[in-house]
C-alpha cells in the first residue's frame, strides 16, 4: 500500500518536474524536490522499491535541471 502511494505522489512530482524542464519556467523543480523526497521517504517505508526509485530519479531530474539553471530558469 505504501509503495502505491509512494508511485502516485511520485508522478504527481515527475509532472511537475516534466513542467519545469521548459526554459523560464525552471523556478516550479523547488516544488517537485520536496514533493518527491517525501514520496522517496513513504517508499523507503514500503516492502517494494517501485515507488522509491521514482522518486528518486525525480529528485535527480529536477535537481540536475536546477543546477543547469543556476536554480532560478
Amino acid at each position: 500500500m505504501l509503495n502505491l502511494i509512494s508511485i502516485l505522489i511520485g508522478l504527481v512530482a515527475l509532472t511537475v518536474g516534466i513542467i519545469g524542464l521548459f526554459p523560464f519556467i525552471g523556478i516550479i523543480n523547488w516544488l517537485a524536490l520536496p514533493i518527491a523526497a517525501l514520496g522517496a521517504g513513504i517508499g523507503v517505508l514500503s516492502d517494494s522499491n517501485g515507488g522509491r526509485n521514482l522518486n528518486i530519479f525525480v529528485l535527480i531530474l529536477a535537481a540536475v535541471r536546477l543546477s543547469i539553471g543556476g536554480g532560478i530558469l
